[in-house]
């Protein structure tokens, strides 16, 4: 049996559940390796060798170590084309060229804003901290203005790059669910038909599933 890949750091992390989330969706073996973030672990030098940033997640498949949790979505769909969901990163040059261009979507347009409504919104209270109601309306309305070019793409295909759900659609899966399930700020995503109908299909994949319930034990 081969040896399973580490990740590191905890689920509730949008960036480790991205990469928890492909894992399961391509039904590669791995091992999550606690990070107590709250005790600095993720700044001691032997986790900086394998993570540079002092961030979550890090990553190992035997002797290689990756980070940034796109990057390490994109790999693990790469190796492990033939197992699991093996359309999840596309099959042809042309379904890739898709499924990068909404990756970027996401990253660039659509993470920037929804991130700071995640910590405002979400972790912000948790963590007994001030919020700003400025930067939450500035960002609501970024936001806003991103999902209503997703509301009309998904009017014309069933999910972002295409008819089938790929790692596009599946790198929106963190912080849409803490908007939906732990602010008041659901409606950005269920008044949208399109966009509604689209978080209700991708949210409801076995493998999500199983992030969140892993997401409920961690916390």
């Amino acid at each position: 049996m081969a040896t399973p890949v580490k990740v590191y750091g905890p689920p509730l992390s949008t960036a480790v559940s991205r990469v928890l989330a492909c894992l399961l969706e391509k039904d590669v073996n791995f091992q999550l390796i606690s990070v107590n973030m709250s005790k600095g672990e993720h700044k001691v030098p032997d986790f900086l060798k394998i993570q540079p940033f002092g961030q979550v997640p890090a990553f190992q498949d035997e002797e290689i170590s990756l980070f940034e949790s796109r990057a390490i979505c994109r790999y693990l769909c790469d190796k492990y084309a033939d197992k699991g969901n093996r359309g999840l990163y596309g099959t042809n040059p042309l379904v890739k060229a898709s499924i990068d261009q909404w990756l970027e979507a996401e990253g660039q347009s659509f993470n920037p804003p929804s991130s700071v409504l995640v910590f405002q919104l979400a972790f912000a209270p948790r963590m007994k901290i001030k919020q700003d109601p400025a930067v939450i309306k500035q960002n609501e309305e970024k936001l806003g203005k991103v999902l209503d070019v997703y509301e009309q793409r998904l009017g014309e295909s069933r999910f972002l790059a295409g008819d089938e759900f790929s790692l596009a659609d599946l790198s929106h899966l963190p912080n849409t669910h803490y908007l939906v399930s732990a602010t008041d700020r659901g409606e950005l995503f269920t008044s949208r038909k399109n966009v509604g109908r689209w978080w209700g299909e991708i949210s409801g994949r076995d493998s999500w599933k199983k992030v969140v319930q892993m997401q409920k034990q961690g916390a």
